[in-house]
């Protein structure tokens, strides 16, 4: 399977796996949470208290969680883009061939 790069883009499938935001999100409050300053250990004042010395490994941690979810992502193969790309010919606009692109692609810069 060929990388599908267009113009520096890099296209992604939509439909590969991918965690939702809202997972990623719970992952690094997860991380986060233990640090919270507050009496009742939440973080919905968004306050962190982290001792100096716990920083380099709440920064692996959360690093590590983002390079998990980007491990499950991966690149759409060339018949899966022709199939969008033919699909788009047909759309009225340039507007609308971007939509369906979207719709079926994370694009992302290099």
């Amino acid at each position: 399977m060929l990388p599908c790069v267009y113009a520096g883009t890099r296209l992604l499938s939509a439909m590969a796996g991918m965690r939702s935001d809202r997972s990623i999100t719970e992952r690094i409050l997860n991380v986060l949470r233990p640090y919270a300053s507050n009496w009742s250990g939440t973080l919905g004042r968004g306050d962190l208290v982290i001792p100096q010395r716990e920083i380099p490994r709440v920064i692996h941690e959360i690093l590590d969680a983002l390079h998990e979810d980007a491990a499950t992502r991966k690149e759409a193969g060339d018949r899966e883009l022709f199939d969008v790309l033919m699909a788009a010919r047909r759309s009225a606009s340039v507007q609308d061939q971007a939509e369906l692109l979207r719709r079926h692609f994370l694009i992302l810069l290099r």
